[in-house]
């Protein structure tokens, strides 16, 4: 799988510090377990990272599984207890209709090259047992629009499809025969961006999918979000949103995709 802007190994050790820490984990690992089937007994964590909202998805009778293609991220989230498999998330080593769940959560929004996100919704699809569930986060970065003059700053600058829009991921999963199923929403507490804070995930690649500006472009751009008042001061902060999609019951096929007993 092509790898996103970010060098996820490099990052892995101040990688929650600066995304909200516990709270917003534990607040997209509640959300995501709200749209389960309360049978579910397997899920898979798709960009796991470092396993901080996988270990909180915890119930009983649920057994959760993460997997992530950086080492890095991985090694952390096995140090915070959580099983783990180096995987790319197009090409999983499980065989079809495995799992009774897949979550992707602050996933797809990285996915920018042409066709990857949606390899990666089909591939969900794939390892989804009949009746299974796939929940992901849908227009990450458009959640951090908060009417503020930060986001006046980069309102040109926006791309105007992202790879995790909403209709975008609609599509994929239609086409990869799952069904709309439910959403659900939650707060990324200590997200709220201040323009300094903002400045430094725009020259960073933060913005994967969401800002158009790159070099010089970024660099002015930050320029202007650090003349801003009170530049160190965070606005309203973002309301996620997640969409689930069920994968209808009905007689498998035969396997096709790569052997494995990762589950079992």
């Amino acid at each position: 799988m092509h790898r996103p802007l970010l060098d996820y190994d490099a990052e892995a050790a101040e990688y929650d510090a600066t995304r909200g820490g516990v709270p917003r984990a534990e607040a997209a690992a509640r959300a995501v377990l709200g749209l389960l089937p309360a049978g579910a007994r397997t899920l898979l964590d798709l960009g796991c990272g470092t396993g901080i909202v996988t270990a909180r998805m915890a119930r009983s009778g649920l057994r959760v599984l993460g997997a992530d293609a950086s080492y890095g991220m991985a090694a952390t989230a096995v140090r915070r207890g959580v099983p783990v498999v180096l995987a790319d998330a197009t090409r999983l080593p499980l065989p079809d209709g495995r799992v009774d769940a897949v979550g992707a959560v602050w996933l797809l929004h990285l996915l920018r090259a042409p066709g990857l996100a949606e390899a990666v919704v089909t591939e969900a699809a794939r390892v989804l047992a009949p009746g299974g569930v796939f929940v992901t986060t849908v227009d990450k970065d458009a959640a951090h629009d908060v009417g503020c003059d930060v986001d006046d700053v980069l309102a040109p600058h926006l791309t105007a499809d992202p790879a995790d829009g909403a209709g975008r991921v609609n599509a994929y999963a239609a086409a990869a025969g799952l069904q709309p199923l439910a959403e659900a929403h939650f707060t990324g507490h200590g997200q709220g961006r201040s323009p300094r804070r903002a400045a430094d995930a725009l020259l960073k690649g933060r913005y994967a999918s969401r800002i158009a500006a790159t070099g010089p472009a970024a660099g002015e751009l930050a320029d202007r979000l650090l003349a801003l008042p009170d530049p160190d001061r965070p606005r309203g902060e973002p309301r996620y949103r997640l969409l689930a999609f069920r994968r209808p019951r009905h007689p498998e096929k035969p396997s096709t995709g790569p052997a494995g007993a990762l589950l079992d």
